[in-house]
């Protein structure tokens, strides 16, 4: 497989210098392929290992709310302002949860188990209750049809994690009655970190258990659940940068989530997708010769629920949002056991979620077309709402993306095409201590990085095209007005 790849582009040379040229000559138009070849890898990993330093010494992770959030932050701000951008960071509310103590009994057996972030607590003593699984076939829990026949008033529900959310599973299960839910994992370790998405969702108590407790549970029984969570309002930051040059009723945005789970230094998920985004700014510069502006997120408190991007988006009036021609997500990017994923705009696939708004389409055959010709054939990937894009795609805006995976499980058939390790998760070190530098695959970091920046540069000389998006003014206001009934 050839994992990276030679440019035929004159501009490659006149990117480096952007920030640095004379402000009468900007120098020839930038392109997708000038811009990728402009990437350097090196500076790339050299971010990683900053953000791996700063979680080292900040108690071992970059969560929202500590110490090595706020440093992680302060890095990317000056990192961009030294490349002449003004910068801003845009203040949120978000919720921090913490859960003191935390166990399961079930017919008097002691079982490991792990709350959901924002779940609510159980009564003072613990939940009591009958253990009820969801029937083989329909465990997922995504549908209250998954319930039929069954009678889970006041019981604890268990589920299989996949197919939909953690908090669909325990809204379905709460509206059929039930009292508190445990989540199986669907590979062979403890569900740890997941999360809710905020406390509007949370409805009962949530925790998780491994794929082998989840099997042996299935029998029933008498369960006692104690979850002891607390959570506090505090305030977060983003980052925004947005070039000084090109259409300002055309932006092209591009993120990616600054902060990891309290669990680890988030090294690959995300510090991959942004160290690549931020050399890709680097390169381009503040005021590069493009005919749309570029506009780059780095997003806080993605890991408890899309926060940052939420309070964003929400946040921008109508006009605003109708700028933003389109929105591209760069969440891990070079996962140990890497996988070549695009997000399926489409919806070809025909897993999970529909298709994304008008326009999300061209978007993943752009960028599967760019993985082409950087030597790998890639795979769709569903739209689930697990990151950033989410909140574009709710608002009518047309998003797109690429991935090499967390804890999907990596086909025969994809370790085949792409090489790896068949019937094992994407990443093994998602969510972990174990995301450091150390395991991020250089390989795939490498050409995703490039495969960035050549989507980067492509769509800011162009939006148009068999694969553009709706340009601005009608067609644009029709196609968010569809996309938003």
């Amino acid at each position: 497989m050839r994992m990276s790849v030679t440019f035929v582009a004159g501009v490659a040379g006149a990117l480096v210098l952007a920030g640095c040229a004379n402000p009468d000559d900007i120098g020839p138009p930038v392109d997708g392929p000038g811009l990728a070849s402009a990437i350097d890898t090196n500076a790339v990993i050299e971010d990683l290992g900053q953000f791996e330093r700063i979680a080292n010494d900040n108690g071992g992770n970059r969560a929202v709310g500590t110490h090595g959030y706020e440093a992680s932050l302060d890095y990317v701000v000056d990192q961009l302002e030294r490349a002449g951008f003004d910068v801003d960071t845009p203040e949120f509310a978000v919720e921090t949860f913490e859960a003191a103590s935390q166990s399961l009994q079930v017919s008097g057996r002691d079982v490991p188990v792990d709350a959901l972030t924002y779940s609510p607590a159980t009564p003072a003593g613990g939940l009591h209750a009958r253990l009820v699984p969801v029937p083989a076939g329909r465990a997922d829990g995504c549908e209250s049809i998954d319930y039929g026949g069954l009678d889970v008033t006041g019981a604890v529900v268990l589920v299989d994690r996949g197919e939909c959310s953690f908090a669909q599973k325990q809204q379905v299960a709460a509206d059929q009655g039930a009292a508190a839910v445990l989540v199986a994992n669907n590979v062979d370790t403890d569900l740890e970190n997941g999360t809710l998405g905020g406390t509007d969702d949370a409805r009962i108590p949530t925790a998780g258990v491994s794929k082998a407790e989840g099997a042996a549970l299935r029998q029933g029984g008498d369960a006692v659940l104690v979850l002891d969570t607390t959570i506090e309002s505090i305030k977060s930051r983003s980052v925004i940068a947005q070039t000084k040059s090109g259409a300002s009723d055309d932006v092209v945005m591009a993120g990616a989530h600054l902060d990891s789970v309290p669990a680890g230094p988030g090294i690959n998920d995300d510090g991959s997708g942004v160290a690549a985004l931020l050399e890709t700014a680097r390169q381009l510069g503040a005021e590069p010769n493009v005919t749309n502006a570029v506009r780059f997120a780095f997003w806080g408190a993605e890991e408890v629920g899309l926060v940052g991007s939420k309070a964003y988006v929400e946040g921008l009036d109508d006009e605003a949002r109708a700028d933003i021609a389109l929105y591209l997500n760069f969440d891990m990017v070079g996962s140990d056991n890497a996988g070549y994923l695009v997000y399926d705009g489409d919806d070809s696939d025909e897993v999970g979620r529909g298709p994304g708004p008008e326009g999300s389409a061209g978007i993943e055959r752009t960028l599967a077309s760019i993985l082409l010709q950087l030597g790998v054939s890639p795979d769709g990937t569903d739209f689930d709402g697990r990151s950033d894009y989410g909140p574009f795609i709710a608002a009518g805006i047309p998003a797109g993306g690429l991935t090499t995976g967390a804890d999907g499980v990596k086909t025969a058939a994809q370790a085949s095409k792409w090489g790896g390790e068949p019937d094992a998760l994407f990443d093994p070190n998602y969510h972990t201590e174990r995301d450091t530098l150390a395991n991020v695959d250089r390989q795939a970091l490498e050409l995703n990085a490039e495969a960035i920046g050549y989507a980067v540069g492509h769509y800011a000389q162009s939006i148009d095209g068999p694969n553009g998006v709706p340009a601005a003014g009608d067609a644009r206001t029709a196609a968010r007005a569809d996309a938003t009934k």
